[in-house]
């Protein structure tokens, strides 16, 4: 990370350290506690909107947010964190009793409840959660999951992990929808340690027609002190795209920062791209 933003880098890292969930005195169950086996994915089915926790605006830390009117064509990559014991047996937004044994997340903006597909961008786990909470409220984060979920997505030691998060529409055909891809544990012990060879990823903060143009771009990128950019070519549909990308991006703790670094340039719709 390059020194100027030392600071920048050492404030986000702590916030990683507590694992970016809703306090940083949560955690996993007490060592004398019971964990049960895991439980399968969450099954989705139709179901009303919740009476409690829909908005259509709420406030918290003096931020207003505005819930969607529909989960449709939602997806949305970025960082995930996970909540547990402090939480378990509270009431979730919904008025639900949030149990971190079981598959269900919380989120700021997506109409409750709501199921979704989670995917782990480095490597490629994937589950299926009933969103039935609100936050996290915590910058840069898109999505809060339980314990039991986090554990399935092997994200438990590092507190957060960059994922991809879609929403499941119940009016599409059963084969159109999103659809687990890997098998998780059957119990927190046999959550392995991930793929021998776990993707590398990037972000992208631009694509163009003109290789001119990414090249602005990254010169853009340079004189911000970012200087691990590159320009990618690809041919889409006939014409050659040059996709400006940064990195690879070693955990969330340098995505943070680098979001951070971008913003002050402008550039606040960084995508992240997987090999």
């Amino acid at each position: 990370m390059r020194s100027r933003h030392a600071v920048l880098a050492v404030s986000l890292l702590a916030l990683a350290a507590c694992g970016g969930n809703k306090t940083r005195h949560d955690g996993p169950p007490s060592g004398s506690a019971r964990i049960p086996d895991l439980p399968g994915d969450a099954v989705p089915r139709k179901e009303p909107r919740s009476k409690y926790g829909n908005g259509p605006v709420y406030e918290v830390l003096g931020k207003r947010y505005t819930v969607m009117p529909s989960s449709t064509g939602y997806q949305e990559r970025g960082v995930a964190s996970w909540y547990g014991k402090k939480f378990h047996g509270n009431l979730t937004s919904n008025r639900e009793v949030y149990d971190m044994f079981e598959m269900t997340a919380a989120h700021k903006t997506l109409p409750l409840p709501t199921y979704v597909q989670v995917r782990n961008l480095r490597n490629d786990k994937t589950i299926i959660v009933r969103v039935n909470d609100r936050g996290p409220f915590v910058h840069n984060r898109i999505i809060d999951l339980s314990y039991a979920a986090a554990i399935k997505l092997d994200m438990i030691a590092d507190g957060t992990s960059l994922v991809e998060v879609t929403a499941i529409n119940l009016d599409e055909p059963a084969g159109d929808r999103p659809v687990r891809q890997t098998t998780p544990p059957a119990s927190p012990e046999a959550a392995g340690s991930g793929p021998a060879h776990p993707h590398a990823i990037f972000v992208q903060v631009g694509a163009f027609g003109e290789r001119a143009n990414a090249e602005r771009r990254l010169r853009t990128l340079a004189q911000a002190g970012i200087d691990n950019g590159f320009i990618h070519e690809e041919a889409v549909s006939g014409r050659t795209l040059y996709r400006v990308r940064i990195g690879p991006v070693a955990d969330v703790v340098q995505y943070d920062v680098l979001v951070e670094e971008l913003a002050s340039i402008g550039i606040t719709d960084p995508y992240l791209i997987t090999d």
